[in-house]
């Protein structure tokens, strides 16, 4: 399922327009990566939870040419599935 398929179930359940549609998913979206910027996490109940890891800086190599090349420390997103949904895709 893509975002277009997501904003066609959500306007058959609603009845409203795809444009509204469209706008209760896009910030859906848009809240759970403004509250991951902050650096907290989101727990959708069934689903799962979003959080930030921070991955530490490294040395890693260039494939190509074997040289050593630094990587900066990061923050990444992780989604920790819940324990309904590990058992509803058994």
């Amino acid at each position: 399922m893509n975002k277009a398929a997501l904003v066609e179930k959500i306007h058959e359940l609603l009845g409203s327009t795809k444009v509204q549609a469209e706008s209760v998913v896009d910030t859906f979206v848009d809240s759970i990566i403004a509250t991951l910027k902050k650096g907290e996490e989101v727990s959708i109940a069934g689903l799962g939870i979003f959080s930030v890891k921070k991955r530490a800086a490294r040395t890693a190599r260039n494939p190509k040419t074997g040289e050593a090349v630094k990587v900066p420390a990061t923050n990444v997103p992780k989604f920790r599935a819940a324990k309904a949904l590990k058992d509803s895709v058994k």
